[in-house]
């Protein structure tokens, strides 16, 4: 099995199939009056979103103008200071002149208030492990008749959510052929497990991932790492994680006349930053940095970046276009240093959106 093969494999392995459809039994009403039965789904970057029985996909709902939400449904809880709670929800009859507060029932019975204000996400979990899932798939492509040049491109995530932690896969696939040119392929799965420690928005991670990279001729490079940090960031409107740590990184070249048969093995430090940033239901742009200033080989640097824009469609429909990159400033001689490039197309999300 070649490395694009174990590649794709392991990425198929780590994505797994949408949550499954609830009775849509929630009660939200609205601050000008509006009373809905409906499947809450979530909360994130200030956008509840629901569904109907009576309108197809999930529906956007502004969080500021929710008044009062009910629901049987187990949804994790977390808010701008880091706490995390666990539970089905309630909203108590609150005064006119009072913040909208929310009330998160455990299985011990025990209630937790929360200002609806200070709550920047809620997701939708479960007893059962195949509904703790939220993701996305997107595909794209580019013709051009002139030099009949084709590019393809192709991604997935999935996200596994608990109280204190969660863990997620994203595979991207990138293909680019044209006429009298050997075609250029590229196959990435980064892999990562945050943890919330006791401190407000302190957190540790490990991260890890698999690159194949005809450009810069690497047939397999694996990293693995761990790094400790905290959120910057954390409100409605934006997402900012900044984190610290170590790695190891081990990667084979693709034989040449230059550098035959190379294998390298790296010990690096890691610094690992992700930023999301949102605007109410429409637009939303994912950026993650990965810095890796090597320890074994002093002056070496690799530096990998991905970031998508989002633009929703309707639905669960998005149109996005994403860049990716890789550089490293001493790679082994006659080979390249980088590869980058930028794709659109349309993606489908599933779970909370």
């Amino acid at each position: 099995m070649n490395s694009r093969h174990l590649i794709s494999v392991l990425a198929i392995l780590s994505l797994t199939a949408p949550l499954l459809a609830r009775d849509k039994t929630d009660v939200l009403v609205m601050k000008n009056g509006d009373r809905m039965t409906c499947e809450v789904k979530g909360l994130d970057a200030g956008v509840l979103y629901v569904s109907f029985d009576y309108i197809d996909g999930t529906s956007p709902v502004d969080w500021s103008k929710v008044a009062s939400l009910e629901s049987s449904q187990l949804f994790v809880v977390k808010t701008e200071g880091g706490s995390v709670y666990r539970g089905t929800l309630k909203t108590p009859k609150t005064p006119p002149d009072r913040p909208v507060e929310i009330h998160v029932v455990e299985a011990t019975e025990r209630e937790d208030s929360i200002e609806s204000s200070h709550i920047v996400r809620m997701v939708a979990t479960s007893d059962k492990f195949w509904e703790r899932f939220n993701g996305e798939i997107s595909f794209g492509t580019i013709y051009s008749k002139g030099n009949q040049s084709t590019q393809y491109s192709l991604g997935a995530s999935s996200a596994y959510v608990r109280e204190r932690w969660n863990a997620g896969a994203t595979y991207d696939s990138n293909l680019s052929k044209s006429t009298g040119v050997t075609a250029s392929t590229r196959n990435s799965l980064a892999l990562s497990a945050f943890h919330l420690l006791p401190q407000q928005n302190w957190l540790y991670a490990g991260i890890g991932g698999l690159l194949q990279s005809s450009e810069q001729s690497i047939q397999l490079q694996t990293l693995l790492g761990g790094a400790v940090g905290r959120y910057l960031v954390n409100s409605n409107q934006a997402t900012v994680q900044l984190l610290g740590g170590a790695a190891w990184q081990d990667t084979s070249y693709r034989s040449t006349t230059t550098t035959p048969n190379a294998r390298q093995n790296t010990a690096a430090a890691v610094i690992y930053a992700n930023a999301r940033f949102f605007k109410f239901s429409k637009t939303r742009l994912d950026a993650t940095a990965v810095l890796l200033p090597a320890l074994s080989d002093p002056g070496r640097l690799r530096v990998n970046t991905d970031a998508t824009y989002y633009v929703k469609i309707f639905g669960n429909l998005n149109w996005n276009v994403s860049f990716y990159g890789n550089w490293d400033n001493q790679p082994p001689k006659g080979l390249s240093g980088s590869d980058y490039g930028i794709s659109s197309g349309l993606s489908w999300s599933y779970g909370l959106k």
